[in-house]
């Protein structure tokens, strides 16, 4: 394949047989529009824990469930940890098609797998892509895998952390066939059930059936979700199976010209996965019984972002988690999440529109069904550089 190398404006710019260059990150393919955008990402966390580190993930984002516990503080001192992990790379392609319509496809891929074999500290901090997003849309239909239609990207908090109201949102990304109309959504989602005790089951017979409608105003807007899936664990001379569902109301609301506050709330039967990245699982599998029994949830998250000049801002959070351990206490007790919540406060400038950084303090508590608990403290710096 031929190619040149041309220096135009202060820009360099490569340009190959038949790409050619539409701007800075989008070039043309024949037909097809390509272009690429993502950002640069680096965090310095340090973290102190009432009763150990607990899951190594939640020293690079916190996640509910994986908070320690004990009956007292174990003393231990705090853990610092630096990484660029969270730096995303996101291609997108346009193609058209019959007349005025295009088939636009989306793959997206970060670095934030679960820490083992594969990524280290140690020499190279190496870490595996891993992809996000792979899907493609015609018209009203999307195909591939992208956020659930439970999920409201919308209402996310403007955080430090990966996701920041964490304890209350639901959230997610799978496989799925929705088809969109105006603010209505509807779509068939790939299943899989969480059990006490086993973890994921993978048993399922059916998609997870999800709606969703959005209404949006100059004032903001405001998203309601429904689920309705089924539970199952389908293992040996085990065959049993429950229904989960649940509701989402999540929104945006602006309070000022510069100034919103953003909301989730969910609850719900069977919702596991869903919920606050599994602080609970889905259901229980009584063996006595030979019964599987959803497990109900409910959390909420609200944050409020002041903008002090047109390039420095501060949010303020709170999230929390509730799981009804009935059934689970009929079976079992130990290290089972029955509650959870956090509280963040930050401060984001951003020198450019590309170039950002911030810092942000975090408190988070944890109590499980047998009641012991646990907490966590979190300081944490991030610069970031969009392109």
């Amino acid at each position: 394949m031929k190619h040149t190398l041309k220096k135009v404006t202060g820009a360099v710019t490569l340009a190959l047989t038949g790409l050619t260059m539409a701007s800075a990150n989008a070039a043309s393919l024949g037909s097809t529009e390509v272009k690429y955008t993502g950002y640069i990402k680096v965090d310095g966390i340090y973290s102190d824990y009432s009763n150990g580190e607990g899951h190594p993930l939640n020293r690079d984002f916190y996640v509910p469930s994986t908070i320690a516990v004990g009956s007292a503080d174990d003393d231990i001192s705090g853990r610092f940890d630096a990484h660029a992990r969270q730096s995303r790379f996101r291609l997108t392609t346009n193609t058209p098609v019959d007349g005025d319509d295009s088939i636009t496809g989306v793959l997206e891929f970060d670095f934030m797998v679960t820490k083992g074999d594969y990524d280290n500290e140690r020499i190279s901090n190496s870490y595996l892509p891993r992809m996000r997003h792979a899907f493609l849309k015609y018209k009203n239909w999307l195909v591939g895998q992208t956020w659930t239609t439970f999920m409201d990207v919308g209402a996310l908090p403007e955080s430090l952390d990966f996701i920041g109201t964490t304890d209350g949102i639901t959230f997610g990304r799978q496989v799925m066939v929705r088809y969109t109309h105006g603010g209505l959504e509807v779509a068939l989602e790939n299943p899989e059930t969480t059990v006490v005790g086993v973890g994921a089951t993978d048993d399922n017979s059916v998609p997870d059936i999800i709606a969703a409608y959005t209404m949006k105003q100059d004032w903001g807007h405001v998203k309601v979700a429904g689920i309705f899936r089924q539970l199952a664990y389908n293992v040996g001379d085990i065959d049993a199976s429950d229904t989960g569902a649940g509701v989402s109301v999540t929104g945006k609301v602006k309070v000022s010209d510069t100034d919103d506050i953003r909301f989730t709330f969910f609850t719900g039967t069977g919702l596991g996965r869903y919920a606050a990245l599994n602080a609970a699982q889905g259901a229980v599998y009584n063996d006595q019984t030979g019964e599987l029994s959803s497990i109900a949830s409910t959390g909420y998250g609200v944050a409020y972002r002041h903008m002090w000049t047109d390039k420095a801002r501060s949010s303020i959070m709170f999230s929390a988690f509730d799981a009804d351990a009935d059934e689970v206490t009929k079976v079992t007790m130990g290290d089972y999440t029955d509650k959870t919540y956090s509280a963040r406060v930050n401060y984001i400038y951003s020198m450019s529109k590309t170039m950002t950084v911030g810092a942000e303090y975090a408190y988070a508590k944890r109590e499980t069904d047998a009641g012991l608990e646990g907490d966590m403290s979190r300081v944490q710096f991030s610069a970031k550089y969009a392109f």
